[in-house]
Protein backbone atom coordinates (compact mmCIF):
# COMPACT_ATOMS: atom_id res chain seq x y z
CA UNK A 1 0.00 0.00 0.00
CA UNK A 2 1.27 3.45 -0.90
CA UNK A 3 0.13 6.35 1.28
CA UNK A 4 -1.33 9.39 -0.43
CA UNK A 5 0.54 12.64 0.13
CA UNK A 6 -1.64 15.60 -0.83
CA UNK A 7 0.15 18.63 -2.15
CA UNK A 8 -1.05 21.92 -0.65
CA UNK A 9 -3.09 22.69 -3.78
CA UNK A 10 -4.86 19.30 -3.55
CA UNK A 11 -5.69 19.96 0.11
CA UNK A 12 -7.03 23.39 -0.83
CA UNK A 13 -9.10 21.85 -3.63
CA UNK A 14 -10.68 19.42 -1.15
CA UNK A 15 -11.50 22.21 1.30
CA UNK A 16 -12.90 24.45 -1.46
CA UNK A 17 -15.11 21.65 -2.78
CA UNK A 18 -16.35 20.88 0.73
CA UNK A 19 -17.23 24.54 1.31
CA UNK A 20 -18.95 24.71 -2.08
CA UNK A 21 -21.16 21.70 -1.37
CA UNK A 22 -22.00 23.02 2.11
CA UNK A 23 -22.91 26.47 0.77
CA UNK A 24 -24.74 25.42 -2.40
CA UNK A 25 -26.25 22.23 -0.99
CA UNK A 26 -26.09 21.30 2.66
CA UNK A 27 -23.67 20.31 5.35
CA UNK A 28 -24.80 16.71 4.91
CA UNK A 29 -24.01 16.84 1.18
CA UNK A 30 -20.60 18.35 1.91
CA UNK A 31 -19.88 15.56 4.39
CA UNK A 32 -20.89 12.93 1.82
CA UNK A 33 -18.61 14.49 -0.79
CA UNK A 34 -15.69 14.71 1.64
CA UNK A 35 -16.16 11.10 2.76
CA UNK A 36 -16.42 9.93 -0.88
CA UNK A 37 -13.24 11.81 -1.82
CA UNK A 38 -11.31 10.27 1.09
CA UNK A 39 -12.70 6.79 0.34
CA UNK A 40 -11.45 7.05 -3.24
CA UNK A 41 -8.00 8.07 -2.00
CA UNK A 42 -7.96 4.98 0.20
CA UNK A 43 -8.86 2.82 -2.82
CA UNK A 44 -6.09 4.40 -4.88
CA UNK A 45 -3.63 3.77 -2.05
CA UNK A 46 -4.42 0.05 -2.26
CA UNK A 47 -4.31 -0.08 -6.09
CA UNK A 48 -2.37 2.92 -7.45
CA UNK A 49 -2.33 1.68 -11.02
CA UNK A 50 -6.12 1.73 -11.32
CA UNK A 51 -6.17 5.43 -12.23
CA UNK A 52 -6.57 6.40 -15.85
CA UNK A 53 -3.50 7.81 -17.64
CA UNK A 54 -5.69 9.55 -20.28
CA UNK A 55 -5.48 13.14 -18.93
CA UNK A 56 -1.73 12.81 -18.57
CA UNK A 57 -1.51 11.70 -22.18
CA UNK A 58 -3.75 14.56 -23.37
CA UNK A 59 -1.66 17.13 -21.49
CA UNK A 60 1.70 15.50 -22.24
CA UNK A 61 2.32 14.90 -18.53
CA UNK A 62 3.95 11.46 -18.29
CA UNK A 63 2.84 9.35 -15.34
CA UNK A 64 -0.18 11.47 -14.41
CA UNK A 65 -3.22 9.38 -13.43
CA UNK A 66 -6.77 10.32 -12.48
CA UNK A 67 -9.62 8.64 -10.66
CA UNK A 68 -13.17 9.86 -10.21
CA UNK A 69 -14.84 10.48 -6.87
CA UNK A 70 -17.85 8.17 -6.59
CA UNK A 71 -21.18 10.00 -7.09
CA UNK A 72 -19.55 13.43 -7.49
CA UNK A 73 -18.34 15.25 -10.64
CA UNK A 74 -14.68 15.48 -9.65
CA UNK A 75 -11.49 13.50 -9.81
CA UNK A 76 -8.18 13.15 -8.05
CA UNK A 77 -5.02 13.67 -10.11
CA UNK A 78 -1.85 11.96 -8.93
CA UNK A 79 1.51 10.44 -9.70
CA UNK A 80 2.67 7.10 -8.37
CA UNK A 81 6.07 7.44 -6.72
CA UNK A 82 8.15 4.53 -5.50
CA UNK A 83 6.90 4.73 -1.91
CA UNK A 84 3.82 7.02 -2.00
CA UNK A 85 1.19 8.71 -4.14
CA UNK A 86 1.86 12.32 -5.05
CA UNK A 87 -1.67 13.78 -5.21
CA UNK A 88 -1.53 17.07 -7.07
CA UNK A 89 -5.17 18.19 -7.48
CA UNK A 90 -8.85 17.47 -6.95
CA UNK A 91 -10.63 19.02 -9.91
CA UNK A 92 -14.27 19.23 -10.92
CA UNK A 93 -15.60 18.15 -14.28
CA UNK A 94 -16.72 21.69 -15.12
CA UNK A 95 -13.24 23.08 -14.64
CA UNK A 96 -10.88 23.41 -17.59
CA UNK A 97 -8.79 20.47 -16.43
CA UNK A 98 -6.62 20.32 -19.54
CA UNK A 99 -6.01 24.06 -19.38
CA UNK A 100 -5.18 23.91 -15.67
CA UNK A 101 -2.74 21.06 -16.18
CA UNK A 102 -1.18 22.62 -19.26
CA UNK A 103 -0.36 25.81 -17.37
CA UNK A 104 0.69 24.17 -14.10
CA UNK A 105 4.09 25.19 -12.80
Amino acid sequence: MKRAHLRPRAEADLLEATRHYATEGSVELAERMFDAAIAVLESIERMPGMGSPRLGQLCDVPGLRSWRVTDFPMQWLYFEAEDHLDVIRLLGDRQDIIGILSTAE
